[in-house]
């Protein structure tokens, strides 16, 4: 269940009618609540901000005619992507100013999210990194069509621009990504694997088995907001890693890490007298661990407690 604003309409209770049935609106909006957050959250790559967009979506929706309403999840989704391209040109002027870099908040997934490839693949942290390099129309086009399968024409209506013009955007945006994600299919195994050896590092002081996963250009990317310690720049480069996860290892011997399903995909929670500090992800290519992301900023680990339910 996806956690949204309490003015909203929540499907595990405060019907609005007297005899406790929903509306027409209400239903709607519930019916299609956790495509809508899929829909935010991929655009924004911050779950606190597709929450607020939801409640944005529904206080609009809240106010239509829906006799004029052709096709409700249409509208809705609409509604959702012109309120999360507001936010996401605010939040690139908010990204100018945040300390350190900058990594999307991680969400704990429920495992039928993983089934869903292409799903799980979109959500993953190493595409949402990818879809931050896209403008704000060319995120929300990319999101739509190559995820959730619009149609040009729905699209156009939603980020305001002609078929034509969606086309072309859809095209350019398709090859932006495609220069830029994983270089082949993932699978959670191959995640898991090297997510064990992360693990066996963690509590055997081992490095070994983890080095020999690095591949040589392999980046580390940490998040810490300027609240939480965390490296203040990429680190590049096997050597650098290795040195870096050494040292880091070193110094968390009472950290407790346990495998979840972030993102679609496994990842680790690392916890600190029972609170959790960070969260590991990968990036995989070719066998090999190409991208290492570690999330420490605590506003963005709320998410971490209660699984997210996302949909197509």
């Amino acid at each position: 269940m996806v956690g949204t604003p309490r003015t909203t309409p929540d499907d595990r209770g405060g019907d609005p009618d007297r005899d406790n049935r929903p509306d027409r609106a209400t239903e709607a909006f519930l019916a299609h609540r956790n495509l809508l957050f899929t829909v935010a959250y991929e655009m924004l790559g911050l779950a606190a901000d597709a929450e607020d967009v939801l409640q944005e979506t529904w206080l609009r929706w809240a106010s239509v005619d829906l006799d004029t309403v052709r096709d409700e999840r249409a509208y809705l989704v609409r509604i959702t992507t012109r309120q999360a391209l507001n936010r996401l040109r605010t939040l690139r002027r908010r990204k100018e100013s945040y300390v350190g870099q900058w990594l999307p908040a991680p969400l704990l997934t429920a495992p039928d999210v993983a089934e869903d490839v292409e799903l799980a693949d979109s959500v993953s942290m190493a595409m949402l990194l990818v879809l931050e390099t896209l403008a704000p129309t060319e995120r929300a086009v990319f999101v739509l069509r190559e995820v959730f399968a619009f149609d040009y024409g729905e699209i156009a209506e939603a980020v305001d621009k002609s078929p034509a013009a969606v086309r072309q955007i859809a095209h350019r945006a398709r090859e932006h990504v495609a220069a830029r994600r994983p270089r082949g299919v993932v699978s959670p195994e191959d995640v898991r694997g090297a997510l064990d050896a992360f693990q066996r590092a963690v509590e055997t002081g081992d490095l070994r088995p983890l080095l020999d996963l690095l591949a040589p250009d392999v980046v580390l990317l940490g998040d810490g907001g300027g609240i939480k310690q965390a490296v203040p720049r990429p680190v590049v480069g096997a050597d650098k890693v290795a040195r870096l996860l050494a040292a880091g290892l070193s110094r968390i011997t009472e950290a407790s890490l346990r495998p979840a399903q972030v993102n679609g995909y496994p990842a680790l929670i690392l916890k600190l007298d029972g609170e959790i500090d960070s969260v590991v992800a990968l990036r995989i290519d070719d066998g090999l661990i190409t991208g290492l992301y570690t999330v420490r900023n605590p506003e963005k680990l709320s998410h971490m407690e209660r699984e997210t339910l996302l949909r197509r």
